[in-house]
């Protein structure tokens, strides 16, 4: 990653407060809602090299506001913010510009997207790596991204898999979370 200083900010949506970061060429990281502050600004901070705490330009506050209406429940769409992914493995920003194709209310699988990008299964492993480490979760929207037969998969922003559901449930897709495994007594 360069060692350009990153400015952001922190901001409160109907989720939690939410924290975005940006360079003069895009956004370059986004934290999922949290319950506190404090509690994005520490986890935004872990993911930039460089932060200080900056007022938004035009084009970033559009975003923000793009984000509030997100967790309001309104369709939105980030499909044309400018990001900044410099430093990132050019395979994974493939995988990042096929899922920004993915239209709200949407899902598709590790396995699909590996398969539209010219890979085969052993490839969605990889598409799971990359929205494992998305930098700009919901920009680039890795909630909409499953396992496959549709399972709801992994989630590593706060909340985990609920997180995810959640996500989901604003934009009208319904799963259920996995049962918590069964132990079987045997005598």
């Amino acid at each position: 990653m360069n060692e350009e200083a990153h400015h952001y900010c922190v901001f409160e949506t109907a989720g939690g407060f939410c924290g975005i970061a940006w360079s003069g060429r895009g956004i370059t990281r986004f934290q999922l809602p949290t319950k506190t502050a404090a509690m994005t600004e520490r986890l935004l901070l872990r993911r930039l090299f460089k932060g200080e705490p900056h007022a938004s330009p035009p084009r970033v506050q559009e975003t923000i506001t793009a984000v509030r209406r997100y967790f309001d429940g309104s369709e939105t769409d980030f499909s044309a913010v400018d990001l900044d992914l410099e430093g990132q493995d050019a395979f994974f920003v493939k995988v990042y510009a096929a899922a920004r194709q993915i239209p709200w209310g949407h899902t598709t699988t590790y396995g699909a997207l590996a398969k539209a990008l010219g890979g085969g299964p052993e490839t969605a492993r990889d598409v799971g790596l990359a929205m494992a480490g998305n930098p700009v979760a919901l920009i680039i929207p890795c909630h909409r991204v499953l396992a496959a037969g549709g399972k709801i998969g992994g989630f590593s922003a706060p909340g985990g898999v609920s997180a995810k559901l959640r996500m989901l449930q604003l934009e009208g897709v319904h799963l259920h979370a996995p049962e918590p495994a069964q132990r079987s007594l045997a005598f």
